[in-house]
């Protein structure tokens, strides 16, 4: 079954694509610095749920230590009762009628530092002793984060928003005019992201599907297709509309949401998004364009691929950034610093 990693960021696709692609494909198989990493090994069974009732809430305590909260978090809304479910929503249509939107403290915050784990490939390694996890919103189900959350760990929700795969459920939903030029990784097609109309119920139902999950936040791939070979004429403005849409479609939900690379669009999008998603900026010397989101008090999860962490782990940890070295495929392997 195919599976979606990751997409190059931006700078690398328009200038040294073909050329990266290989050097990832021999950097991901170093296995002298993989067998000496910190951190727990690819192969581990994926966790079994425990049986808990309900959604565990932004208030959700790591065991043994009762009535706390999970670092960087916030609590619920005055008046909410403790393992409260989220409430329903009928997909493609935000909000019920009559509930407003919750207000900005009642989603989860992610402040700078803190630890985390991404992981896409594979069964959802539970072993790793960090708070956050990011994991794919299609290929794992309630109970993987029904049993993060008995861990007293928050849940993000990966989703591919800007491109079109040929292997989700969903993928018939997406007519023929939304989907432009393959990405470069197979079965991909870029989104023609002027048409909010067609894509908002589209995205907001796979939104529905991360908060009827548990999810506490999402991570939408592929959100800088402006600047790319999409076989559309997008601007820079086409983008900001669709990720402020992407970022308003998960604030009705009480979801908190990644801004994914987008380097150009930071100063314009910081208000909107909640934390950051990097991949390599290390690589290409642009860390301090991400820095703004450290200094508005938001996450920066970062990784890399090809450098080891003592080419970037002084910077990243002096910029506040939660840092890692990953592979390639995102499997369960990490390298923090």
């Amino acid at each position: 079954m195919n599976r979606r990693n990751r997409l190059l960021p931006a700078a690398l696709a328009l200038a040294t694509a073909t050329a990266l692609l290989v050097s990832s494909c021999s950097s991901s198989g170093s296995e002298d610095d993989q067998d000496s990493a910190e951190g727990t090994p690819s192969n581990s069974p994926a966790a079994t749920a425990p049986s808990v009732p309900g959604t565990p809430d932004a208030t959700t305590a790591a065991p043994g230590t009762p009535g706390a909260t999970t670092p960087g978090t916030t609590a619920l809304a005055p008046g909410t009762p403790a393992g409260s479910p989220p409430p329903a929503t009928t997909p493609g249509t935000g909000t019920p009628p009559g509930n407003p939107a919750p207000p900005a403290g009642a989603r989860w915050q992610p402040t700078p530092g803190l630890a985390w784990q991404w992981q896409l490939g594979g069964g959802v390694d539970q072993s790793v002793d960090v708070p956050v996890y990011d994991i794919d919103g299609f290929e794992n189900d309630a109970s993987v984060v029904a049993a993060l959350h008995a861990k007293g760990r928050k849940a993000i929700c990966y989703i591919n928003a800007g491109s079109w795969e040929d292997f989700r459920p969903d993928s018939a939903a997406f007519a023929k005019s939304l989907q432009g030029s393959d990405t470069g990784w197979k079965g991909e097609k870029w989104f023609d992201i002027r048409k909010l109309d067609q894509l908002r119920p589209l995205m907001a139902a796979r939104f529905d599907m991360c908060r009827s999950k548990g999810f506490d936040a999402v991570e939408p791939d592929t959100i800088e297709a402006y600047n790319q070979n999409s076989g559309f004429p997008l601007t820079a403005d086409d983008q900001l509309r669709y990720n402020r849409m992407l970022a308003q479609l998960a604030h009705e939900r009480g979801l908190a949401i990644g801004l994914k690379n987008d380097l150009d669009q930071i100063p314009a999008l910081l208000p909107d998004f909640d934390f950051a998603v990097n991949e390599e900026c290390a690589q290409f010397d642009e860390c301090d364009r991400v820095a703004p989101f450290v200094k508005a008090g938001k996450a920066v999860f970062h990784v890399e691929y090809k450098l080891d962490t003592d080419r970037f782990c002084g910077k990243a940890k002096s910029l506040g950034f939660s840092s890692m070295r990953k592979k390639l495929e995102l499997d369960a392997w990490r390298k923090p610093c």
